[in-house]
């Protein structure tokens, strides 16, 4: 598969594009006197958004996606984020922001790794960094306060799989609330 679509080399992003849809997600989600344990089915729909050039000296590429998130139990909407997958070809960094409904918004910053053929794209924030941090309602911050976050995507041809971890201080204690899936690309859209 070519990386270059419509004149821009997306690099090891374009094995992203395309819809992707799983029902083997697994959330681990805090609760007052515990955890939370909810299977779901999910949709990432990564779609090319560009170049974006900073300053005249940083040249990016860009995927924006949505990601749905449904109890199997149910079929309800129980998360929804937006945001964007990040790459700047030059230093080799990779970028993933992202926004959900509840007052929460960060950027993530890491490296791509690979390993027998899969592409990893691992990237972290935290609230009390200067450069990858969390942006976050006075609500969140004192209900439900984002420590950190982070996320590794694993991509290995059709299939994409994920783990990520959001630390955060509620009910009293620290909890990290976990969720993992495996999807598979339904089809490839540029």
């Amino acid at each position: 598969m070519s990386t270059v679509i419509n004149g821009v080399d997306y690099g090891p992003l374009a094995g992203l594009i395309g819809t992707w849809n799983g029902s083997r997600g697994l959330d681990i989600a805090p609760e007052p006197d515990g955890e939370d344990q909810n299977s779901y089915s999910d949709e990432l729909i990564f779609t090319p958004s560009g170049p974006a050039d900073n300053a005249e000296e940083q040249e990016l590429v860009s995927l924006r996606y949505l990601h749905t998130v449904r109890k199997n139990s149910n079929g309800e909407v129980f998360h929804e984020q937006i945001g964007h997958w990040i790459y700047e070809a030059k230093t080799g960094l990779i970028m993933h922001s992202l926004s959900i409904p509840r007052g929460v918004t960060l950027l993530a910053g890491g490296r791509l790794q690979s390993d027998a053929g899969k592409l990893i794209f691992k990237v972290r924030a935290d609230a009390k960094a200067n450069d990858f941090t969390i942006a976050q309602s006075p609500f969140m911050k004192e209900k439900a306060q984002t420590k950190a976050f982070e996320h590794k995507l694993i991509l290995d041809g059709n299939s994409l799989s994920y783990e990520q971890t959001t630390s955060l201080f509620i009910y009293g204690k620290d909890f990290a609330h976990k969720d993992a899936s495996t999807l598979t690309r339904l089809h490839y859209a540029d």
